[in-house]
C-alpha cells in the first residue's frame, strides 16, 4: 500500500481565549482595596509551515483533526493568564490550501512559508481593566473568545521544473532513474508507478527537478487510470516531456497516436496549453524501437516538437535530452527575474461604516450583524446582570439602538445578534437605560460601590451648629448670627476714642 497522500481534509481548531478574572484586593487592614482581576490568556493558533523534511500529507490523512491549546483564565493580584501554545504543522513545499467551498486561500511555496489556518481567540478582560472613574468596582469580567474553527482542503502540487508524461510502461520511471539519483519502483507491467516521483538533475551549472507522473491512458478525464488524479503535479512545471514507447508490443499503438491521446487528455484537464513540449522517443536500444523512432522522428518534428531519441537502459541520447531540459529551465528563470516583494495593501474602514448592520426581517424581528457586536456578545457572561448592562451600554454607545429605531423597531420587538450557536435573542426595550449597576440591583449611583473604602465623591463639609445653651452664652459678644460661632468685627465709637486718649495722657 502506498504511503503517498497529496490531498487531505484538515479540521483545524484554534485555542479558546481565557476568561477574565473577577477579584478584589485584600490585605491586612485593607480587606477591600479595589479590583485586581487580570486578563485571560490568548488561545493558540494553528499554523502551517513549509518544511523541507515533509514530502507528503500522510500525517493529516491519519490525523485530520488538529487543535491548539487554550489560554488560561486571569488571576487575582493583577496577574494575566498564560497564553496557549501555537500548534505548528509542517507541510510539503507546493501545498495549496482551499476552503470547504473549493476557493483557493493560499499557495505555500518556499521553505519557511507560513499560513495561519485557524486564529486563536482573544482573552477576556478582567475587572481591573474594566474599572474606570465611573465604574469603580466592576463585579464582572469579559469571557474569552472561542478559537476559530475551519475546514480546509490541502492539496499538494509538486514544485518541479520538468514533468515526464506518457502511457504506462513507457519508461518514465527508468528515465528519471537514469538522469537523477531517484530510485522509483520499475517493473514491466502497467501502472507500476502509483505516486509521483521527484529527481534532481544537473545540466552544467543548471540544477533542476524532474517529476515522474503516473501513466495516462485514454479516458483519464472520465476517471480511468491514475494520471488525472496526479496531473496537478505538472501545473508548476516549465516544460512537459512526452516519453513515447517505441518498443511497445501492442499492435494498435504507435508513438504518434500515443502523443495525440496524451495531448487530448491534457487539453481536457486544461491549464497546460502554454507549456513547452519536448518529445523523448524511448527504448531505442531495442531493434524494433530504433526503427520505430527513425520512422516517426521527422513527422513529429514537422508538427513543431523538439525530438530526442533516447534509451533509459543504455543511456544513449540522455545527455542531449538533459541539456535541452536545462536550457528551457535556465531561460525560464532568467525571464522570471528577481521576484518583487509583495506589497502590503492597507484597506482602512470607510468613514461612514458603522461596523454593524441592522436588517428588518419579514416576521417583524430584527437581525444585527457585525464583527464588533458579535464579538461583544461572545465576551458577555449572561449569568451576570452587571455584564449584561455593560453590553447594553456598549451597544447603545455604538448606535445600535438608534439604528433599530430608524428601521422601525418598537418596544417588545424581537432582536437577534449574531448567527448560529452564538446567536442571542431578546426583546428590545428602548425606554430603559442600560446601566450595569442599575441592572445588578445596586442602590448606589453608577460609578460607586459599597465594597470600596470610600465613595467616589467627597462629602460636603457641614459647619458646626450651636445648641440653645451655647447660644445663650453668646449674649456678651457682638454676633451677627448667634447660631454660628463666627464673630463680627467690633464697632468703635468716638466716646471710646476720647476715653482711650485721656487714659494715655494720665499715664504720661
Amino acid at each position: 500500500m502506498t504511503t503517498f497522500v497529496d490531498r487531505v481534509t484538515l479540521y483545524a481548531a484554534a485555542g479558546k481565549g481565557g476568561d477574565g478574572c473577577v477579584s478584589v484586593k485584600r490585605e491586612k487592614f485593607k480587606p477591600l482595596g479595589g479590583p485586581d482581576g487580570g486578563n485571560g490568556g490568548r488561545g493558540g493558533d494553528v499554523i502551517l509551515i513549509v518544511d523541507p523534511n515533509v514530502t507528503t500529507l500522510l500525517d493529516f490523512h491519519h490525523s485530520p483533526h488538529r487543535k491548539a491549546t487554550s489560554g488560561h483564565q486571569g488571576y487575582g493580584d493583577r496577574k494575566d493568564g498564560h497564553q496557549g501554545e501555537d500548534l505548528i504543522l509542517g507541510v510539503p513545499n507546493g501545498t495549496v490550501i482551499y476552503d470547504k467551498d473549493g476557493e483557493q486561500i493560499a499557495d505555500l511555496i518556499g521553505n519557511g512559508t507560513t499560513f495561519v489556518a485557524a486564529q486563536g481567540g482573544f482573552g477576556g478582560l478582567g475587572n481591573l481593566a474594566l474599572s474606570s472613574s465611573k465604574r469603580r468596582a466592576p463585579g464582572f469580567a469579559l469571557l474569552g473568545e472561542p478559537g476559530e474553527e475551519r475546514t480546509l482542503i490541502l492539496e499538494l502540487k509538486s514544485v518541479a521544473d520538468i514533468a515526464l508524461v506518457g502511457f504506462p510502461s513507457a519508461g518514465k520511471s527508468s528515465l528519471i532513474a537514469a538522469v537523477s539519483a531517484a530510485r522509483p519502483k520499475i517493473a514491466d507491467y502497467p501502472f507500476t508507478t502509483l505516486v509521483p516521483n521527484l529527481g534532481v538533475v544537473q545540466a552544467g551549472e543548471t540544477r533542476f527537478t524532474v517529476a515522474d507522473v503516473p501513466g495516462l491512458i485514454p479516458g483519464a478525464s472520465q476517471g480511468k487510470g491514475l494520471g488525472l488524479e496526479f496531473l496537478r503535479h505538472v501545473e508548476r512545471c516549465v516544460a512537459l516531456v512526452h516519453v513515447l514507447d517505441c518498443g511497445t508490443l501492442e499492435t494498435d499503438r504507435n508513438p504518434v497516436a500515443d502523443l495525440e491521446a496524451i495531448e487530448n487528455e491534457l487539453a481536457l484537464y486544461g491549464g497546460l496549453e502554454d507549456r513547452v513540449r519536448i518529445v523523448a522517443l524511448n527504448k531505442i536500444d531495442l531493434p524494433d524501437g530504433k526503427a520505430m523512432a527513425e520512422m516517426v522522428e521527422q513527422e513529429l518534428r514537422d508538427k513543431g516538437y523538439e525530438v530526442y531519441s533516447v534509451s533509459a537502459a543504455s543511456r544513449e541520447g540522455l545527455q542531449d535530452l538533459i541539456y535541452a531540459m536545462g536550457r528551457l529551465v535556465h531561460k525560464n528563470r532568467v525571464e522570471a527575474g528577481v521576484p518583487e516583494r509583495t506589497r502590503i495593501i492597507l484597506r482602512p474602514v470607510a468613514v461612514d461604516d458603522s461596523g454593524f448592520t441592522v436588517r428588518a426581517n419579514a416576521d417583524g424581528s430584527f437581525t444585527i450583524r457585525g464583527k464588533k457586536v458579535e464579538r461583544w456578545v461572545r465576551q458577555t457572561n449572561f449569568k451576570n446582570a452587571e455584564a449584561i448592562g455593560y453590553l447594553a451600554d456598549r451597544l447603545a454607545q455604538l448606535g445600535v439602538e438608534k439604528e433599530l429605531y430608524k428601521k422601525g423597531a418598537v418596544a417588545g420587538s424581537e432582536v437577534r445578534i449574531g448567527d448560529g450557536d452564538t446567536e442571542v435573542v431578546f426583546d428590545w426595550e428602548p425606554t430603559i437605560e442600560a446601566g450595569a449597576e442599575q441592572l445588578a440591583g445596586h442602590l448606589h449611583r453608577r460609578g460607586e460601590d459599597s465594597r470600596l473604602e470610600s465613595t467616589w465623591n467627597m462629602p460636603e463639609r457641614v459647619e458646626n451648629v450651636l445648641t440653645d445653651d451655647e447660644i445663650a452664652k453668646q449674649w456678651e459678644y457682638n454676633v451677627v448670627d448667634p447660631h454660628t460661632p463666627k464673630l463680627s468685627a467690633p464697632i468703635i465709637t468716638d466716646a471710646d476714642t476720647t476715653e482711650e486718649n485721656q487714659e494715655d495722657g494720665d499715664d504720661k
